[in-house]
């Protein structure tokens, strides 16, 4: 009898100890009755949602960066696949106050002071290097990935966005580069010839060279700690959201064990060739 009550205890020892090692449990827990659906993660993107962020505008397959890194979350958060369902809303709709019909949010939102009075966001998943895009005609004219030649350029940004005093901080352009609404309207000014060259984010400034501008192309990238502040990127969540904690502990863990850099490196970084400006 007293044998089998000590294998019974330790028994329940060594699963106690399982339970209580294990971190995916550990967040599950910590997300228990805090997710708009009970055992259920609901991730919102945009409609639609951009290479290389998700590939093929699908997030459900896993593929992009932002998609890759949303179910690594949601893995170490103690959620499977099958329990990851994803919505779509628009850059502007989802930054408003009140409450919101996901989780969180990943549509590249950069971390800001004025956006956190109204919205929480996690800690940052993403460092974004800022690129210079161009025309290749420009590069073939003879311009170098230096800060000597970038002064001189016509200079375009979206004005709204942290591209802007990146551009006055590294760059400082001998003229007041033009200020734009959205990134489809910097890139039409670069098509019309308006503006020589435009920043952005390095994954946004690929996109736009390979797809939305025929003959761009990238000068080359500013590495992220030669800006005052680089641009983080944060999941976007409701102000006040008990889920935050959830969140930020699953990102950290993914820092710490080497995830995230693998996934930046696969979906971000891979045969970009991208220089650096000096």
């Amino acid at each position: 009898m007293r044998l089998s009550f000590l294998r019974l205890l330790a028994g329940g020892l060594l699963l106690s100890t399982s339970l209580i090692a294990s971190p995916a449990l550990a967040a599950n827990e910590c997300a228990q009755g805090k997710t708009l659906t009970d055992g259920v993660l609901t991730i919102a993107t945009g409609n639609p949602a951009y290479y290389p962020w998700v590939i093929d505008d699908k997030p459900e397959e896993g593929k992009g960066f932002e998609a890759a890194v949303a179910y690594a979350v949601a893995k170490q958060m103690g959620f499977a696949a099958d329990q990851v369902t994803w919505v779509r809303t628009s850059f502007d709709e989802a930054i408003q106050p009140g409450e919101k019909n996901f989780d969180f949010n990943m549509q590249q939102y950069s971390i800001t002071e004025d956006r956190e009075k109204v919205v929480d966001f996690s800690v940052p998943y993403y460092t974004a290097a800022m690129a210079v895009l161009v025309r290749k005609q420009t590069i073939e004219g003879g311009l170098k990935p230096d800060i000597a030649s970038l002064k001189k350029l016509k200079w375009g940004a979206v004005g709204t966005t942290t591209a802007v005093p990146v551009l006055f901080d590294l760059v400082k352009p001998d003229n007041d580069p033009l200020l734009y609404d959205d990134t489809a309207n910097v890139a039409e000014a670069m098509k019309a010839n308006q503006i020589d060259a435009a920043i952005f984010d390095l994954p946004t400034a690929l996109y736009l060279s390979a797809v939305v501008v025929e003959d761009g192309a990238l000068l080359g990238q500013f590495a992220p700690e030669l800006s005052k502040n680089p641009d983080q990127f944060g999941m976007l969540m409701t102000e006040g959201n008990p889920l935050k904690e959830c969140v930020d502990a699953a990102i950290t863990a993914l820092k710490e064990d080497g995830t995230l850099a693998k996934l930046e490196a696969s979906w971000l970084q891979e045969a970009t060739g991208v220089p650096l400006i000096k």
